[in-house]
């Protein structure tokens, strides 16, 4: 059973990314100048034009276009605020240095009487501090199995529980909705 969901699910990767070359004139895509369809031209072509990219914002050149096409959005009411909100959160989820998921944790949700994993993301700012009562800690609890969904809760930091596992393990227990327990196997008896 996973060798043929992991094979449906590369077959409609690859058939999603073929369609790419839908977008380029009938007689540059291979199927008319090989004469043959070939599946995975498109994640060929997917793939050069993400380097391509790259390569093109790695430069000089390509950080002043992308400066320009910033300061060009800038303007643009409405746009300016999506933009730039889902720059800031993109920049720092993924940012090499990044702490946008610090330690797992185990927090009571959506009731006093259950318990989840989520994801300490830092300390609750502005306005917001002044309207809590004691210490308290941002987390995103992910639902499963797609764990790209969640809660952002501010919840009292003496209500939530560090665990001994990594980022990495917790997400896969998350997505493997609990199948999959982290790779420790301890059980700690306090």
């Amino acid at each position: 059973m996973p060798l043929g969901i992991t094979l449906w699910v590369l077959n409609l990767l690859v058939g999603t990314m073929d369609q790419s070359l839908e977008l380029l004139p009938p007689e540059w895509r291979p199927d008319s100048w090989l004469g043959v369809h070939i599946p995975g031209m498109g994640v060929v072509l997917t793939l050069a034009i993400v380097f391509i990219t790259g390569l093109l914002t790695a430069n000089l050149i390509g950080q002043r276009l992308l400066r320009f096409w910033e300061g060009l959005l800038a303007h643009i009411p409405f746009v300016n605020s999506i933009y730039h909100g889902v720059k800031q959160v993109s920049d720092t989820l993924f940012s090499p240095s990044g702490q946008a998921f610090r330690k797992a944790l185990l927090v009571r949700f959506p009731n006093t009487n259950t318990w989840t994993i989520a994801f300490m993301t830092g300390q609750p700012g502005g306005d917001v501090v002044n309207h809590l009562h004691g210490e308290h800690v941002s987390v995103y609890v992910p639902t499963t199995p797609n764990p790209t969904s969640g809660y952002f809760l501010m919840v009292p930091k003496n209500e939530v529980v560090e665990l001994d596992m990594t980022v990495d393990e917790a997400l896969k227990y998350i997505i493997s909705m609990g199948v999959v327990p982290p790779g420790n196997g301890r059980r700690n008896n306090k």
